[in-house]
């Protein structure tokens, strides 16, 4: 018996040391969570303020279960199984403020139609997740006064009742995003008067009419199907400071408060075809004849009348990418004195005239098709970065670039604009050169023909990018004036044969493309340089010249090499550093060299061929490689000649030593 006794308190013990142990982390924080515990661990520490009991397995919660809590005042339960929760169950925890149920399956608990009771001090609560329908939030939400921020997204609500929120109303956020909301009735949010956050994204609303929350801060009704937004006509001042509107069926711009606070208007990715908000009637018959708008949701747009004014004084940021707008009103932004970031975007303007946007920093109207474009003097006095990528312009006037005093960045990437001589201006082509303030440069894919001599001087660049222009000519000093600051310059995809700079002068480049040309030799460097990364994949290189890989390898750390016709017995001093791991080679697997074996040639990877150069057979090229492999020659008969004599010694010395012990 007392054995018996003994074995089960052992196994008692061995169990009991395996148990899943929660941690207290600081003297009032205890972490139960990702333990697959079953219930909660009897007698609490006294004093906790925070209890971590997510991801494990519980499914119901009781008085019992919280009695030694009484003190918390955060408590994590998300990610748990939970059905059921005793109704009264956290009137007892008085100075809960934060409760996270989410993740759960509390549809259950609520198909029941029992309050949950009094959330006497709870300011943050979370039931996202939790398969609840639109008749059930008001069980858990009948009796929170002081309820501030609140998350219900991922469920399956459907309607916004105007009894939703009856029991918070000190809700100052909530969040009921990804849900499948079709109706909002009127005066759902009118009885929160601090309701200054509200995220509907990813629903299903198709109209909002009246729109009269003037506490409202945030609006996010992204994602919807939207056809029209309208804000009631009104003298009173709205808070309102970022609507996010993208990814709907906007058919025209937004009616909006008159007196406004709007800083952040989203408007991407709609159906917009003009920014006249005041009822373009054969606009609606266009989109019905295209197919663009959706018979369901025609009856709801109603056209505001036209005596109503946007004026958006405080607006800083709008996006109307990917829409379909054709023109813009140069009346249009008048009223924005105060927008720093425009994005119009993949939209189909032909042309644009700027006059009213002296505080724009940033203005993106790439992959449109541009035929003409011109800025007021003055208009863009502090834009810093412009984006005209993808357009196909192929001309700009000769002031254009005169008038951006602040301009830093340009993106004339798919165009079909050249470069003019400096002095020189033409229809033609655009001037680059004295522009004090650019610092990056991009002008790929314009087909470019030539860069004449200076074309950048007076321009400190720091990033210039002339790829993908095959054929282009680049003349001897064409990057003069740029010796002092470029860092990084992209000549990819240009078919170039030759280059004649000297790259020793640049003396803060650190990154060199010269892919995909046609390049049979590299002489850039007549010294030591600064560059870090180099890509000399897909050329005709057959040797990188000593000199060269001297001049660079004291700051050189990564080198492309694939698709060269490289030989593996003139690049030795280049193996030698591959094999050494003082380069890093990306491009490993494409990077090889040949060598000549029976006549035939073989092409091996750079990394295995560092030890050709002691494989005399491989290098049989040329009087200078004859007489290398003579010396080797030699050099090894000799070193065998002396092993064999001593080896001999050795032996004979050893035969009389034993001949010796014999007698």
């Amino acid at each position: 018996m007392e054995r018996f006794l003994w074995i089960l308190m052992w196994l008692l013990k061995q169990v009991s040391a395996e148990a899943p142990v929660c941690r207290m982390l600081q003297k009032d924080v205890f972490d139960c969570s990702g333990l697959s515990l079953r219930q909660v661990p009897d007698q609490l520490p006294f004093g906790l303020h925070r209890l971590d009991l997510s991801q494990n397995l519980l499914q119901n919660l009781t008085e019992l279960d919280l009695s030694s809590g009484l003190t918390l005042q955060t408590l994590d339960l998300k990610q748990n199984q939970l059905s059921f929760l005793q109704p009264g169950l956290f009137q007892l925890i008085r100075h809960l403020e934060v409760l996270d149920l989410s993740r759960n399956v509390l549809s259950t608990f609520a198909s029941l139609n029992t309050p949950l009771g009094l959330l006497p001090s709870l300011r943050t609560l979370d039931l996202s997740h939790n398969g609840l329908h639109s008749d059930m939030s008001d069980v858990f939400l009948s009796n929170a006064p002081v309820l501030s921020n609140l998350s219900m997204h991922g469920n399956s609500i459907t309607k916004i009742s105007r009894s939703m929120f009856n029991g918070t109303n000190a809700l100052r956020s909530i969040d009921l995003h990804n849900n499948v909301i079709i109706e909002i009735e009127d005066g759902a949010f009118e009885e929160l008067p601090k309701i200054s956050d509200l995220d509907l994204s990813v629903n299903s609303i198709s109209c909002i009419t009246d729109f009269n929350l003037m506490q409202l801060r945030m609006l996010n009704l992204s994602r919807n199907s939207l056809s029209s937004f309208q804000t009631i006509d009104s003298e009173q001042p709205f808070h309102l400071e970022t609507l996010d509107l993208r990814e709907n069926r906007l058919l025209y711009f937004p009616v909006l408060p008159r007196r406004n606070q709007l800083a952040f208007l989203d408007l991407s990715r709609n159906l917009l075809r003009s920014l006249n908000c005041t009822g373009p009637r054969e606009e609606l018959e266009s989109l019905r004849e295209s197919g663009y708008l959706i018979p369901e949701f025609e009856s709801t747009i109603e056209f505001p009348s036209s005596e109503r004014q946007q004026a958006l004084p405080s607006l800083l940021y709008l996006d109307l990418s990917f829409n379909q707008l054709k023109a813009i009103p140069e009346s249009f932004f008048t009223t924005m004195a105060a927008l720093k970031s425009l994005n119009i975007s993949n939209n189909c303007l032909r042309s644009f005239r700027i006059e009213h946007l002296s505080s724009l920093k940033t203005l993106d109207l790439s992959f449109n098709s541009l035929q003409s474009l011109s800025v007021s003097e003055g208009a863009l006095a502090a834009l810093e970065s412009l984006h005209l990528q993808g357009n196909g312009l192929r001309m700009l006037s000769s002031e254009f670039f005169l008038r951006l005093p602040s301009i830093n960045s340009l993106h004339l990437e798919g165009n079909q604009l050249g470069i003019c001589p400096p002095g020189e201006s033409s229809a033609e082509c655009i001037f680059l050169a004295c522009i004090p303030t650019l610092k990056y440069l991009y002008m790929s894919q314009n087909g470019l023909m030539s860069v004449p001599e200076g074309a950048f001087k007076g321009s400190p660049l720091l990033i210039l990018d002339l790829s993908l222009n095959p054929g282009i000519s680049i003349a001897p000093g064409a990057l003069f004036g740029l010796e002092a600051s470029l860092t990084h310059l992209s000549l990819r995809g240009n078919e170039i044969q030759a280059l004649s700079v000297d790259f020793s002068l640049f003396s803060k480049l650190k990154l060199l493309d010269l892919s995909e040309n046609r390049l049979a030799s590299v002489a850039l460097w007549s010294s030591g340089s600064v560059l870090e990364s180099l890509n000399l994949q897909s050329n005709r290189l057959e040797t990188l010249a000593a000199s060269t890989v001297l001049a660079l390898q004291p700051s050189l750390q990564t080198l492309f090499l694939g698709s060269n016709p490289l030989s593996c017995c003139r690049n030795i001093q280049l193996l030698m550093l591959i094999q050494e791991k003082r380069i890093r080679v990306p491009d490993n697997a494409s990077a090889t060299c040949w060598i000549s074996s029976d006549g035939q040639r073989l092409e091996v990877s750079m990394g295995a061929s560092a030890s050709v150069n002691n494989k005399q057979e491989y290098c049989n090229e040329g009087n200078g490689s004859v007489l290398w492999i003579s010396l080797v020659v030699a050099l090894v008969l000799g070193v065998a000649l002396v092993t064999t004599v001593l080896m001999k010694l050795g032996h004979s010395r050893k035969h009389r030593f034993t001949r010796g012990i014999k007698a």
